[in-house]
């Protein structure tokens, strides 16, 4: 019968690194890199707020409710593996997000 389209979105990830099925807890961007990505998404306004309590602290799980966005192409060109994460801002912070457990990675300070 297939695979249902949930499941497809699941197992992507895998496919597209090799058989590892979360991207690495660790981004991995130097300071040029997070400043470059402050720059180009901590100002931007987002379709929708995130929820007033997201936590900001890397390794804390944000409610499923939080819309997240993909990372501009400029910034994964530059770093192809944040092309696995997300991002969402709140509290004037930058905060990436793997997308496949909702735990934060990353936060980036203006």
């Amino acid at each position: 019968m297939g695979v249902p389209p949930h499941r497809l979105e699941t197992c992507s990830p895998t496919a597209q690194t090799g058989g590892i099925t979360e991207p690495s807890p660790a981004l991995q961007l130097n300071a040029q890199q997070r400043a470059e990505i402050y720059e180009a998404v901590g100002k931007s306004k987002l379709r929708t707020s995130p929820p007033p309590d997201i936590p900001v602290t890397v390794g804390a799980q944000i409610p499923p409710v939080t819309e997240l966005y993909a990372l501009p192409d400029s910034v994964t060109a530059e770093v192809p593996s944040a092309k696995f994460y997300r991002y969402t801002v709140a509290q004037n912070r930058v905060i990436i997000v793997d997308p496949t457990n909702l735990k934060v990675v990353d936060i980036i300070r203006p």
